[in-house]
């Protein structure tokens, strides 16, 4: 990714965090953080990784997100001033539980 897609997608996951937090209605959205964002060199398409805080609800929360993709653009385009807002999927980042997991294994080779 070339500075200005870092760019781009750094300023995504500040605006959509913020729309997370002040706009969206629905309590199972407003529990998501955004994690990355990676954005084509053509800035075209981004993707954007999140984590909920339910985890047994990630495929709703998945669901329910990429479905309103279309608002978020379009909020996205009052708020960003670049001329063409990218194409916005967003995937579910289970770093976060891969990181638990290696931690629960070495704290169990520890114990041994």
């Amino acid at each position: 990714m070339n500075l200005k897609g870092e760019r781009v997608a750094s300023d995504l996951i500040k605006e959509l965090s913020n729309i997370f937090l002040t706009e969206v209605k629905d309590e199972d959205l407003k529990n998501v953080t955004l994690t990355y964002a990676s954005v084509t060199n053509d800035l075209s398409f981004a993707k954007v990784y999140f984590t909920t805080l339910d985890d047994y609800k990630k495929d709703k929360v998945l669901k329910d997100i990429n479905n309103a993709s279309g608002y978020f653009r379009s909020m996205l385009a009052k708020r960003l001033d670049i001329r063409h807002i990218p194409e916005i999927r967003f995937i579910y980042d289970d770093s976060i539980e891969y990181g638990k997991k290696i931690e629960e294994v070495i704290k169990e080779i520890n114990e041994k």
